[in-house]
């Protein structure tokens, strides 16, 4: 009971701060320098020459109307998840628009763009982190992901293109290549933030005739623990004995010296691995 509501605290002050980050990446970066980012935020900049309102007040109403329409169509569980984002964030926004009166960090457009992408995506990062929503412009690809087969990555990356390409016809392409900038960085970001302390690794595939030797160096060079996968050729039909291992990044050149001594015709194939939990990673090796 008591984890239990330590770990609620934890999810709620996650939710607080990132949404906290992402108000000052709007109200410090995003509007002062009129980035397209994507967001709520990238379409109030996008439509202020034309309707001539508030940034802020389009950003509070766009927040409120698409909890709204999420609450209704996804449902209750989303609305639980996403309530907090939607009274907190328009509260931010509107504290933070007080702060930065007259306030310009930075003159240059793309600095403002790089900067408003690394705010941005590590406060969505830390609400996604507790798998909780920021609400805004994550309910549309939601909305649309229920009710068709269009994967939920492809429909954000076009919703975040409409909205700079909508910027670009009230402020001009140069200002829309900038605003992708902020979209990138803030993807990336986000990426980061998702895995931070996690062990990046190596994950590393190995056909060789001498794999008895192989895996005896290994052992004896890097202490790393091994697989082998029985594979058969697709060509041959015979059977292929496969070493499967994990290392750390930094022992991979180790490995690679390895295998090149050993065998400098094995068949070998590397993947990066954001994450990899056991022993010898995530605990240490013997407990």
């Amino acid at each position: 009971m008591k984890n239990d509501i330590i770990n609620k605290a934890k999810d709620v002050t996650m939710v607080i701060l990132g949404n906290l980050i992402i108000a000052i990446g709007v109200n410090f970066f995003v509007l002062p320098s009129n980035i397209l980012s994507g967001g709520v935020a990238g379409i109030s900049v996008a439509l202020q020459p034309v309707f001539h309102l508030p940034p802020t007040l389009v950003i509070n109403t766009l927040t409120i109307l698409l909890f709204v329409l999420g609450a209704i169509v996804l449902g209750k569980s989303f609305a639980l998840k996403t309530i907090l984002s939607t009274i907190i964030y328009p509260i931010f926004i509107v504290v933070f628009e007080h702060f930065a009166q007259g306030v310009q960090i930075t003159n240059n457009a793309l600095l403002a763009s790089i900067y408003a992408g690394i705010c941005i995506g590590i406060g969505i990062g830390l609400v996604y982190s507790v798998g909780a929503s920021t609400g805004g412009m994550d309910i549309p690809p939601l909305v649309i992901n229920k009710f068709t087969n269009i994967p939920l990555p492809t429909l954000v990356m076009c919703i975040d293109g409409a909205t700079v390409l909508l910027g670009a016809s009230t402020y001009g392409i140069e200002a829309a290549m900038i605003g992708l900038v902020s979209v990138c960085v803030c993807g990336k970001v986000i990426d980061k933030v998702l895995t931070l302390g996690s062990q990046e690794a190596k994950s590393v595939m190995i056909i060789s005739n001498k794999y008895e030797e192989l895996i005896e160096e290994i052992y004896k060079n890097i202490n790393r623990g091994a697989t082998i996968l029985h594979a058969e050729g697709g060509y041959t039909r015979e059977n292929k004995p496969v070493i499967m291992m994990v290392v750390m990044k930094k022992q991979f050149p180790l490995l690679d010296r390895v295998i090149a001594r050993v065998d400098p015709e094995a068949f070998v194939i590397v993947n990066d691995v954001n994450e990899v939990h056991g022993e010898g990673f995530t605990y240490k090796e013997g407990i």
